[in-house]
């Protein structure tokens, strides 16, 4: 008998698997970042970029968190991941009021 808020640390390789995700759903956003500062300074649209990859990114890792809880797999990574890029998806909003201030 399993209960639902008990916590699987015993996979060694979810940790690893999940801050990967995590690390290249940044890096993308960090190339939109670059591509909006180098190219399209005042576009709303480019500048909206960066928050749109990071919320995608972070929904995505709650899917994953809902798949591995199913499977009775370790979960616990990608729910902190799927935070993470919310989190910082909420920090990078300032980004498009930046381009719409520069207008």
């Amino acid at each position: 008998m399993t209960h639902d808020a008990e916590k699987r640390f015993d996979q060694p390789g979810a940790f690893r698997t999940a801050a990967t995700y995590v690390g290249v759903v940044v890096a993308i956003a960090a190339l939109a970042f670059a591509v909006y500062v180098v190219l399209a300074r005042e576009s709303v649209v480019s500048a909206s970029t960066v928050p749109a990859i990071l919320f995608v990114g972070g929904v995505g890792a709650f899917v994953k968190t809902y798949r591995e809880w199913k499977a009775q797999g370790a979960w616990v990574a990608w729910q902190g991941a799927g935070w993470f890029l919310l989190v910082s998806m909420l920090f990078c909003l300032s980004i498009p009021g930046a381009a719409m201030m520069a207008t």
